[in-house]
């Protein structure tokens, strides 16, 4: 009767341990459930900082003659730049790149057969740093006042900025996250399940485009510069639990 009572106590322990055991499984299987979305959130916004750049040059087989040619070509830009109303603290010119030439002579054949002395190139370049785009856009455009005068003047496209990216990054962050959200809960309601506590949050590419421009979004994020108008979005990738 005794090792009766003690094979019974055993079935039961084992019983119940059973019971625990799948309890604790079915537990773990059910707080491994997620949903897992993808929220997006996307503006559009105006650039608020224009840089544009310039490049002149000079040649002569005198160094110093094409150097003093440069420095008047580079006072009749600040002339230019101020007169169109750009302050002097937006110009900033870069140091004279200097470049000695040289002309091959060939054979009959073609094949190079030496090379002397032509003169220098010497290039300059004037950045305009502003807040003004239009006014900036403006002198871009019209630079032929310096051609007039013989200065060989090559306008770049401007680039332009916007000085609060951070401010519209984080905008888009909290956008991005609330869209995430209502998706997951779309997908709760339609399982007929409810949705638990963020379990992961992982922010994706942030891509600046050119508004209506088609351009492709790249892997490791766009930053487009030509544009003025300009769209920016960012994807939010997001776990949720699923009670």
């Amino acid at each position: 009767m005794k090792t009766y009572a003690q094979y019974l106590i055993v079935a039961v322990a084992v019983l119940a341990g059973c019971f625990i055991l799948a309890g604790a499984y079915k537990y773990k299987f059910r707080s491994a459930e997620t949903i897992v979305v993808t929220g997006l959130a996307e503006t559009d916004f105006t650039s608020d900082q224009i840089v544009w750049k310039g490049v002149f040059n000079r040649y002569g087989s005198d160094l110093k003659q094409a150097y003093a040619l440069l420095k008047n070509d580079e006072a009749e830009i600040v002339a230019y730049l101020k007169g169109k109303g750009v302050a002097d603290s937006n110009i900033v010119f870069s140091a004279v790149d200097v470049q000695k030439n040289f002309q091959n002579t060939f054979d009959d054949n073609g094949r190079v057969t030496g090379s002397s002395f032509s003169g220098y190139t010497l290039s300059g370049a004037v950045t305009v740093d502003s807040k003004n785009i239009a006014q900036v856009e403006a002198v871009s455009r019209e630079v032929t006042a310096l051609l007039q005068k013989g200065i060989e003047f090559n306008s770049q496209k401007p680039d332009y900025y916007y000085s609060k990216l951070n401010e519209l990054k984080i905008d888009l962050l909290a956008k991005a996250a609330e869209d995430a959200k209502n998706r997951a809960e779309t997908i709760a309601r339609s399982s007929k399940i409810s949705l638990g506590n963020l379990k992961k949050a992982t922010m994706g590419v942030f891509q600046i485009t050119g508004k209506n421009n088609n351009e492709e979004y790249s892997y490791g994020g766009s930053f487009n510069t030509t544009s003025r108008e300009k769209t920016a979005s960012i994807t939010l990738r997001v776990e949720y639990l699923a009670n």
